[in-house]
């Protein structure tokens, strides 16, 4: 049966996988209403599309921290790819590459900085999370700076890991054969098996609690690579990011797997932008599947998303070709619902093309006297 859409691979990807890693990429924080309202959040935002307008040539190109990328659909850090397939970052790094846009690396990914930089040429940003040991962050950034990586990804919303109930169910653990290999040297790249979810376990050893907006400064006294920051949902937050230094804000609740009941990214979205006043991008990640979806987003300021879990359904399903397509699908989309919107380039998406149920009514009749 041939896929037509991003959302059939997380039925393949659920049939191919041990039940353990599935439940482990799919599944959000407790309840998992977050997980939900981040797909339907989008239902329920309309179009107005504009007709009769020349959308015979369509650019979707735009400029992400400088860097010239094909479209605003970028691969967010999705951790231990090798568990979906034997290539795991290997071959994200080389779809993304040919798609001409950006990949991002996970801190837990089960291929080293070094390793997906011998995959060729592309534009990669680095996701951090901060461990106990500076010592230990401090390498790291320096290894993703030597390996050509362009950008941090700071996740701020994890200073616990979220309570992930299939996780501790499956009592998750690391399969044997693969390692949290940019750890590896540091004796930190094994998850041990614990009595509830072995990542929580090795979380709540490894990972700082302490982490506050000094260390969003202090990243950058150790790097010239600019900061984003992975996880604002709120205008004040994305107010001292800013003030922070960040270069730029990832709109993000990490996939529904953190604090359930936070609302879906593209309805926080709206207010991070009017907190950022312009100063810096501000991207969305959580629930994307559509091409409908991305236009969506930039509808509403973001200056491009990142897609997560299709990444990892797809790799388990297809291996490169699987996430080439997952790609491929979104941009071929995307493209169309700018053409049906009557827009022929990013910045010609306005707020005006779509309609939320937080507006106003736009006219309403006279009352007859």
């Amino acid at each position: 049966m041939e896929v037509t859409n991003v959302t059939e691979y997380q039925a393949i990807a659920k049939e191919k996988l041990p039940k353990m890693v599935y439940d482990y990429y799919a599944s959000g924080a407790e309840d998992q209403w977050t997980l939900e309202e981040n797909r339907n959040a989008f239902s329920r935002i309309l179009f107005r599309p504009r007709i009769l307008i020349d959308v015979s040539k369509i650019d979707m190109t735009t400029t992400i921290l400088g860097f010239k990328i094909s479209m605003p659909i970028m691969l967010a850090p999705t951790a231990m790819q090798k568990m979906a397939h034997p290539e795991g970052e290997y071959a994200t790094a080389r779809a993304a590459s040919a798609a001409g846009t950006i990949m991002t690396l996970s801190s837990w990914a089960t291929s080293s900085v070094e390793e997906v930089a011998s995959t060729g040429p592309g534009i990669r940003f680095f996701q951090l999370y901060v461990y106990k040991d500076r010592n230990v962050v401090a390498q790291l950034v320096r290894r993703a700076e030597r390996a050509g990586f362009k950008a941090i990804a700071l996740t701020v919303d994890t200073p616990r890991l979220g309570r992930r109930e299939a996780d501790i169910k499956n009592r998750f653990t690391l399969p044997p054969f693969l390692t949290l290999k940019n750890f590896e040297g540091l004796d930190l790249g094994k998850m041990d098996e614990a009595n509830d979810s072995g990542l929580a376990s090795y979380v709540a050893g490894q990972i700082d609690r302490t982490l506050s907006w000094k260390d969003v400064k202090w990243l950058q006294t150790i790097t010239t690579m600019p900061i984003l920051v992975k996880g604002v949902i709120t205008a004040e937050d994305t107010r001292l990011a800013i003030q922070a230094g960040a270069a730029g804000i990832i709109v993000s609740n990490h996939g529904a797997r953190q604090l359930d009941y936070v609302p879906a990214t593209i309805m926080a979205l709206e207010e991070v932008v009017k907190a950022a006043q312009g100063r810096v991008p501000v991207f969305l990640d959580g629930g994307v599947r559509r091409g409908t979806d991305v236009f969506k987003a930039l509808a509403l300021g973001a200056s491009g998303i990142f897609i997560g879990r299709p990444v990892v359904f797809s790799l388990a399903a297809e291996g490169e070709a699987g996430v080439r397509k997952v790609l491929q699908m979104l941009r071929d989309e995307f493209e169309l619902t700018m053409a049906l919107s009557g827009c022929t380039s990013l910045r010609e998406i306005t707020r005006n093309h779509i309609v939320t149920e937080w507006d106003a009514p736009r006219s309403r009749p006279a009352p007859r006297l």
